[in-house]
């Protein structure tokens, strides 16, 4: 398939006041195009900051990061954007919706960044919101909607840009178990559906739902397992 993410040497510090503050610690990563990771670690290991560094949030200190063959680690902040308008589709623990937008105007969000018409974007935002049951909730404000169905609009906007990578920080973190699951299947049709999926969880029932597991200890990937 290819690699879709190719890391190398990634450090990441930050610095506090006299001090610097070693997050990451040289982190090489490949992850192939089509794969379902999860990144797992406690708190303070690192693995929001990996994330961050995935999603183009932030960039490494040092090191090298090839996203869908593009070096995003020389990039300007305008190209990044970019880079996250079409690359990458979020999927937070607290949603990011507008509270005053309906589920359709929330998911074709991204559209408009692209500069997309309004006839086209609420076609494919129609369209995603079916794929992911939310049809009949199209025109619901997220304090309409339940916990479940406010993250499958998340979902829905993560996808419409078509992009290489879902990234998902903690996204059943804010659920009860039984939507928590509804969630995970979810992820798991994205997936099945030709997606690279990466969940960054600190839950081992959410990460073994995953193909591969990566765990981070003190800035650094103590073990790389998959099924």
């Amino acid at each position: 398939m290819g690699n879709i993410i190719k890391m190398r040497h990634i450090i990441r510090d930050f610095k506090l006041g006299q001090e610097t503050i070693n997050v990451l610690k040289g982190i090489d990563l490949d992850i192939e195009r089509g794969e379902y990771v999860a990144i797992m670690g406690p708190s303070g290991s690192g693995k929001s900051t990996l994330m961050n560094i995935i999603g183009c949030l932030d960039t490494a200190t040092d090191g090298t990061y090839i996203l869908n063959s593009k070096d995003v680690s020389k990039m300007s902040d305008d190209e990044l954007a970019d880079i996250r308008n079409t690359e990458i589709g979020f999927v937070f623990q607290t949603f990011n919706l507008l509270p005053r937008t309906t589920a359709l105007e929330n998911v074709a969000l991204p559209k408009i960044y692209a500069g997309v018409s309004k006839n086209e974007r609420t076609k494919r935002a129609t369209e995603v919101l079916e794929n992911v049951g939310l049809s009949d909730r199209i025109d619901h404000k997220p304090n309409e909607l339940s916990g479940g169905q406010r993250q499958r609009v998340a979902i829905g906007r993560a996808l419409i840009n078509k992009p290489s990578i879902i990234l998902a920080d903690e996204p059943t973190g804010n659920l009860d178990s039984k939507t928590s699951l509804e969630i995970l299947l979810l992820f798991e049709e994205i997936h099945d559906a030709g997606n690279t999926v990466i969940i960054v969880t600190h839950e081992e029932d959410v990460a073994a739902r995953a193909k591969r597991t990566i765990r981070l200890i003190d800035g650094m990937i103590s073990s790389d397992t998959s099924k």
